[in-house]
């Protein structure tokens, strides 16, 4: 191999910048390092990621190599990118031997990574018994803590490391210890499902119902996570509070819409079955009042820290709500949970059920004693809530929780559901829960609120029916269903307009970025769900206009659905309803 060196390039890099000596120190070749280092090696020469040969030799166990590299370095304790010294290496991958020797050599135990982390943290993360033990024999701090608060013990419970948790708490670490989330040891091993970790937490005497800086326990992590069924059985058992409510506010999710004119107008980026005012002229962003919004639930990254954190108050069977979380709903509701309690917006758990679809736990809740007539956000009930966001088992479930069985029912012909409450009661804006199943766009919705004797005539506070709704979001199997059921396709608002003139101005940016959801970064799966929502709009306006809507109707500016197609440039609907109007005059 000597001989092979003679005019070769032993510092030579390949596209990751790696020398021969890393190469050969990741083999573990003794040999080879040995013979690189006579012919003038580079034991200093760095990767891309800043690793030296040392780095490299830590990670790969490789001990025998380094007692070769570490006489010609000036320091063992040189950095990469990330701030980790050769010993994080060792430490992380759990070689006892090479972090002995890094420690004999001079490595400074407690160095930190550029997130504040040191090798104990890695240590106690990967679950490195021995490499734990023996750094802290060292004199390694176990208290330490990295730039976002966490303790050794915080990374050793939220990955289930139970020898390493028992390691430290034998050797007296605060149990209760926050980050800057206010998040403890018990917090992180019930959001990641540890249920031996949360056991031995428990038995150790941490605190069950500690609230972090948004108000949540580790009940409410269990409750939410995936893996938490058995963790919130165990804290339940340990004296946690089944009833205790966050402090968490919901994001806003406030987003910027640009209309034609360059002013913008702001509202919340979740919500369905709004007309955008994208219009040039001033007078007709009146159109954009149609609004069916529910409420906007923030992501567990919030629960885990986040911005935008302010009072709502979620309970425990809230979280499991938001979830579907079967099991873990029955465990709190069997220890004593309220079932109607509510949160800042008087949602119960039954509108958080609905509102996301779990027919199950809406079946639990109700079994339970859920009040179906409960007013939530906007005095809205669970139906409306599952009709606006199109879960129709949701809603039959819902609507046959109130169901009075007779002799008669049970020898008729028609099965009518009832929800043992008052059908088209209206929200504080006027919408029944009609009106919202039209905004949400399922048939099947639709079809079970008529047989349970839902009116489609009826009118919110601004004067429009389901039909309107259903116009403005450009639901066509929607608009056929209540217009075959005989509902009026000229009635008009209190600004005097019909479903054509909102079919005409609907929105097809926003539509087409709501069906593709996060993925309308894509400009070609933009543009073809754009003409999916055009074939779609188009749809609506010929059935409106062969079932006699009169294109001609003009609303109390002057304006009829023409001037609306033109102004949201509907090209193909603009055509549609212009041909229409022409045939009127021949």
């Amino acid at each position: 191999m000597s001989s092979a060196l003679i005019g070769a390039r032993v510092n030579a890099k390949d596209n990751m910048w790696l020398t021969p000596l890393h190469r050969a120190v990741a083999s573990r070749s003794e040999e080879a390092v040995q013979v690189l280092i006579k012919h003038s090696a580079d034991v200093n020469a760095r990767d891309k990621n800043w690793q030296t040969p040392l780095h490299v030799a830590a990670a790969n166990k490789a001990v025998k190599c380094a007692e070769v590299i570490i006489p010609l370095l000036s320091s063992v304790n040189v950095s990469d990118r990330g701030g980790r010294t050769a010993l994080h290496h060792a430490a992380l991958n759990g070689h006892v031997e090479m972090v002995n020797l890094l420690l004999a050599k001079g490595a400074n135990i407690n160095a930190f990574d550029k997130k504040d982390r040191r090798a104990l943290h890695w240590a106690a993360y990967m679950g490195h018994l021995d490499v734990v033990a023996l750094l802290v024999n060292h004199g390694a701090e176990v208290t330490c803590k990295d730039k976002k608060g966490y303790t050794p013990l915080h990374a050793a419970a939220s990955n289930g490391q139970i020898n390493v948790v028992k390691h430290l708490l034998n050797l007296g670490v605060e149990i209760d210890e926050i980050n800057v989330y206010g998040n403890t040891a018990l917090h992180l091993a019930c959001y990641n499902g540890q249920d031996a970790v949360v056991n031995e937490l428990t038995d150790y005497g941490a605190n069950v119902n500690q609230p972090n800086n948004s108000g949540f326990t580790p009940l409410h992590f269990a409750a939410a996570s995936t893996h938490g069924a058995l963790c919130l059985e165990l804290l339940v058992n340990n004296g946690a509070d089944v009833n205790i409510q966050d402090q968490l506010m919901l994001c806003n999710c406030i987003a910027k819409v640009e209309d034609e004119t360059g002013i913008g107008t702001r509202t919340p980026r979740k919500k369905k079955g709004v007309v955008f005012a994208s219009l040039k002229w001033d007078r007709l962003c009146k159109l954009c009042t149609v609004e069916t919004s529910d409420f906007c639930f923030g992501s567990l990254a919030v629960i885990l820290g986040g911005d935008h954190q302010s009072k709502d108050g979620k309970s425990p069977l809230h979280m499991t709500a938001v979830h579907g979380r079967f099991t873990r709903s029955q465990t709190l509701i069997q220890n004593g949970g309220e079932i109607d309690c509510v949160d800042k917006d008087g949602n119960t758990p039954l509108h958080v059920a609905a509102r996301y679809g779990h027919e199950l736990l809406i079946n639990t809740l109700i079994t339970s004693g859920a009040d179906t007539a409960k007013c939530g956000i906007h005095s809205m009930f669970p139906l409306h809530l599952a009709a606006l966001n199109a879960h129709s088992d949701c809603c039959r479930k819902l609507l046959s929780s109130g169901q009075k069985y007779s002799i008669v029912s049970l020898f008729s012909n028609e099965h009518v559901l009832s929800a043992g409450f008052e059908i088209d009661t209206p929200d504080k804006f006027g919408r029944t829960c009609l009106h919202a199943a039209a905004a949400g766009g399922n048939v099947e919705c639709i079809k079970l609120l008529q047989s349970s004797g839902a009116d489609f005539h009826k009118k919110d506070k601004c004067g429009r029916t389901p039909l309107h709704y259903a116009a403005a979001n450009c639901h066509f199997h929607c608009i056929e269903t209540l217009v075959t059921t005989g509902a009026s396709v000229n009635e008009t608002d209190d600004w005097g307009r019909t479903a054509l003139h909102y079919a005409a101005a609907s929105d097809m940016d926003r539509k087409s970025k709501t069906l593709l959801g996060n993925a309308h970064e894509n400009s070609e799966e933009l543009e073809r769900a754009r003409e999916l929502k055009e074939k779609e709009a188009a749809l609506c306006l010929e059935f409106l206009l062969q079932n006699d809507a009169d294109p001609s109707i003009r609303d109390k500016e002057g304006y009829n659905s023409i001037h609306y197609a033109a102004a949201y440039g509907h090209r193909q609907c603009l055509e549609l309803v212009s041909c229409f109007v022409l045939f009127c005059f021949l």
